[in-house]
């Protein structure tokens, strides 16, 4: 888990500035518009549409587009129709890997990430091949400067979370983890006394790591970079572990 989120931040520096600006975009009203077709257009009453209008807002979309993917999955006239799909798979080294997609065409989209699977060493599995081997679980992500690690724990354990890894340098954030269950009640606790978070969702967390080095290292990430370049996928997970000093020599 760590090993991915250092991959992100990796990709995030490493430039292609305005076509990872349009991917995500795309995502993001793919997001809008389903969260605002499966339940209430107003973001206060439907938690998900509101989570989606955060991270929009926080990647510097405009009001106007947000309100437009709004409306295409709201109304009598909504022509959004994406449908959530996950896949499970291995990727090279046995790392499993969990994708998850909003796709207006399934058969597409399954080919599409079969064939990125085996052309990076890979195998797409049957449904729940690999979910076992992570915690479904809500994630919220606050910057640093809503306080200090211990002043976030504390607010977090009595909001109900269950775990708290408050990072350190420039990307880092306060992540908190909560009992799915629990996600509604949660967020709403941690809006209360941390503010609106960057990110507040539903998500995979490895329950162990998988060690990986060498060649293999560069033939993952290149799979997990190929699925979110996909615009299909919405979020990839994976339950490998790498060092730093691998993950630089990717980034230079």
């Amino acid at each position: 888990m760590a090993g991915h989120s250092q991959f992100k931040n990796i990709m995030h520096r490493k430039g292609r500035q305005d076509a990872v600006r349009a991917k995500i975009f795309t995502k993001l009203i793919r997001e809008i518009t389903t969260a605002a077709r499966l339940g209430a257009a107003d973001p206060a009453s439907n938690p998900r549409l509101r989570a989606a209008v955060i991270a929009a807002r926080d990647s510097n979309m405009t009001r106007d587009t947000i309100d437009r993917a709004i409306k295409r999955g709201s109304g009598p006239d909504a022509d959004a129709n994406y449908d959530e799909v996950r896949y499970e798979g291995y990727g090279p080294a046995g790392v499993a890997v969990i994708v998850e997609a909003l796709t207006n065409n399934r058969n597409r989209t399954a080919g599409e990430v079969r064939s990125m699977f085996s052309k990076h060493g890979g195998n797409l599995g049957e449904s729940n091949s690999v979910s076992f081997m992570f915690d479904r679980l809500g994630e919220f992500r606050f910057p640093l400067s809503v306080g200090s690690a211990d002043e976030v724990l504390e607010k977090a354990i009595d909001a109900g979370a269950d775990d708290v890894v408050s990072g350190e340098g420039e990307d880092a954030v306060h992540e908190i983890y909560c009992a799915q269950d629990s996600f509604n009640v949660v967020r709403e606790a941690l809006e209360k006394s941390l503010g609106q978070p960057s990110v507040a969702k539903l998500t995979w967390r490895p329950k162990t790591g998988a060690p990986i080095e060498g060649e293999t290292v560069q033939t993952l990430l290149d799979l997990i970079s190929a699925l979110e370049d996909n615009d299909d996928v919405q979020n990839v997970y994976a339950n490998f572990e790498v060092s730093d000093d691998a993950l630089a020599k990717f980034a230079a």
